[in-house]
């Protein structure tokens, strides 16, 4: 791995960067990590901001538990998607998507796509200190967002934090700490149990 960035101008291009970037997490086959997520609104600018735990293990495994301000959990075992809100007392049960329909944001982290292929990168002011911001316009429109901003660590290329803007002018922000990479994580970790005595919707049918 390339160290990316020395001083206070990066050195390489913002294609370089990208290239990098790509070679990098075609290597991660799984990470851990603790999150902040916010969002801010279009029209309204509304913000909310949520936290939690996130695992992924390549190919299309994951779970995010979001531990406040509400609890939510939402596990892929690669095949299904299991989406569980206590206060609901239900789980929605769904088939992951195909690339082609999977939100970019899942697709980047899971290690889906090509960034130089499926990306125009060029750098931009980083929003998280200490970090190297790359905005990745897409090539082709893509009707939920406009782009992606990607904050890493300039001499790990590590993400710190991954911003989608959608085409209402909204923002969603996904910030890590404590992000850990290949630790072996066991495919039982994305089996989902549901809990008794709730209500399971598979594909918007009640079961």
């Amino acid at each position: 791995m390339v160290p990316v960035l020395a001083g206070a101008q990066p050195r390489q291009s913002a294609g370089d960067v990208a290239s990098a970037l790509q070679q990098r997490y075609q290597g991660v086959r799984d990470f851990t990590a603790d999150f902040v997520q916010t969002y801010r609104g279009g029209v309204l600018r509304t913000e909310t901001r949520e936290r939690g735990t996130v695992s992924v293990k390549k190919p299309g495994r994951m779970r995010w538990v979001y531990m406040s301000p509400e609890r939510k959990e939402f596990v892929s075992d690669g095949q299904k998607i299991y989406s569980y809100i206590p206060e609901d007392n239900q789980v929605l049960v769904s088939q992951v998507p195909p690339e082609n329909e999977a939100s970019t944001s899942v697709l980047f982290l899971t290690g889906k796509g090509d960034i130089v292929k499926d990306f125009t990168p060029s750098f931009v002011e980083a929003s998280v200190p200490g970090t190297l911001a790359l905005k990745l316009t897409p090539r082709r429109d893509a009707a939920e967002y406009e782009y992606l901003i990607v904050a890493v660590d300039p001499a790990s290329l590590q993400i710190r934090a991954l911003t989608t803007r959608d085409r209402q002018g909204g923002e969603s922000t996904l910030r890590f700490e404590n992000l850990k990479e290949n630790k072996g994580i066991s495919d039982k970790d994305f089996a989902f149990r549901i809990p008794r005595g709730v209500d399971v919707i598979t594909n918007g049918s009640r079961n």
